[in-house]
C-alpha cells in the first residue's frame, strides 16, 4: 500500500486594510470598484461609472490584482499633535484662564500684535495679559505705579536692548526682584521678523537721524508704515519666522510671570 500523501499546507489569504481608493473586485458578483467608505459594517465600493454597492467584509471575498484577499477596516491612525504658533503642544478643550495679576509689557501695539500672533494661545491658557506701552522713557515710573510683588510679577520686552543704548540705561534703573526686563537687539520689532519671510535678503540699513520705519518703507518701495506692517504681520505664521533673540526673550518672560512663588 502506498503511504498517505502529505497534505499541502493551506494557503494563507492575506488581510489588506481597505484604505480609501483601494480598487478591488468582489469575487461573487464580479463588481469592481474603489473603496469609498464603510456602512453598517460593510465596505462601500464605487465603480468607474459612479455606482456604489455594499459588500460584507468576509474572508477571501475580494480580489486585489487578481489575487484573493480579506479586506479589513483600517486601524485607527494616531492623531498628530497640533502645535501652537509658538511650538507648544495645543491642548484641546481648555478654556482661557482668568487673568493673573502678573503682566507682560511690550513697547507698542506692533509688538503686542506680533506677540499675540505667535504666543497668544499659550498666554490665554496661562491667563497672562500683554499690554502695550508708548515707549519706555518712563519705565521706572510705570513699574512703581504697577507695584509688582510675588503674586503680581511684571515682564517687560524692550526693543534695541544693547550695551550703551538709551534703553539699556533705562532698564538698569529697574531693580525690583519681581520684574524681569528682557529684549532684543533690533531697532524695532519689525526687524525681529526674518527678512526672508518678506522676500528680501536683509533689512535695509537706515542712516542715523532718519525715522527708521519711514526709511525702511522708502527703501522697499512701500507707501506707508501701516501698509508695511500689514505685510510683516501677515508673513508670520509660527515662531520659526522670528529671530532667535526675540523668541528667547519672550519664553523667558512667560516663564517668569507664570512661575509659582
Amino acid at each position: 500500500m502506498h503511504g498517505l500523501q502529505p497534505r499541502r499546507p493551506r494557503r494563507q489569504i492575506p488581510e489588506v486594510e481597505a484604505e480609501p481608493d483601494l480598487v478591488v473586485e468582489d469575487v461573487d458578483s464580479g463588481f469592481c470598484g474603489a473603496v469609498v467608505g464603510f456602512e453598517s459594517g460593510a465596505v462601500v465600493l464605487e465603480d468607474r461609472f459612479g455606482k456604489r454597492r455594499l459588500f460584507p467584509l468576509e474572508p477571501a471575498a475580494f480580489l486585489l490584482d487578481g489575487e484573493p484577499v480579506t479586506l479589513v477596516r483600517p486601524a485607527p491612525k494616531p492623531q498628530r499633535r497640533r502645535l501652537t504658533a509658538s511650538g507648544s503642544v495645543a491642548v484641546a478643550g481648555v478654556q482661557a484662564r482668568v487673568a493673573r495679576a502678573s503682566r507682560i509689557w511690550v513697547e507698542g501695539i506692533h509688538d503686542a500684535a506680533l506677540v499675540e500672533k505667535v504666543w497668544g494661545d499659550d498666554l490665554r491658557i496661562e491667563g497672562v495679559v500683554v499690554e502695550p506701552l508708548s515707549g519706555i522713557d518712563d519705565l521706572v515710573g510705570e513699574v512703581d505705579a504697577f507695584r509688582p510683588g510675588p503674586d503680581a510679577r511684571l515682564g517687560v520686552l524692550v526693543d534695541h536692548l544693547v550695551a550703551g543704548s538709551k534703553e539699556s540705561r533705562i532698564v538698569a534703573s529697574v531693580t525690583s526682584p519681581h520684574v524681569l526686563v528682557t529684549g532684543h537687539p533690533y531697532v524695532d520689532i519689525w526687524q525681529a521678523v526674518k527678512p526672508a519671510r518678506l522676500g528680501i535678503d536683509r533689512w535695509p540699513v537706515i542712516p542715523p537721524g532718519r525715522p527708521w520705519k519711514e526709511g525702511v518703507c522708502a527703501a522697499l518701495g512701500v507707501a506707508e508704515p501701516a501698509e508695511m506692517w500689514r505685510r510683516i504681520l501677515g508673513s508670520v505664521r509660527t515662531y520659526r519666522d522670528l529671530e532667535t533673540p526675540l523668541i528667547n526673550s519672550m519664553e523667558r518672560l512667560i516663564d517668569f510671570v507664570t512661575e509659582v512663588s
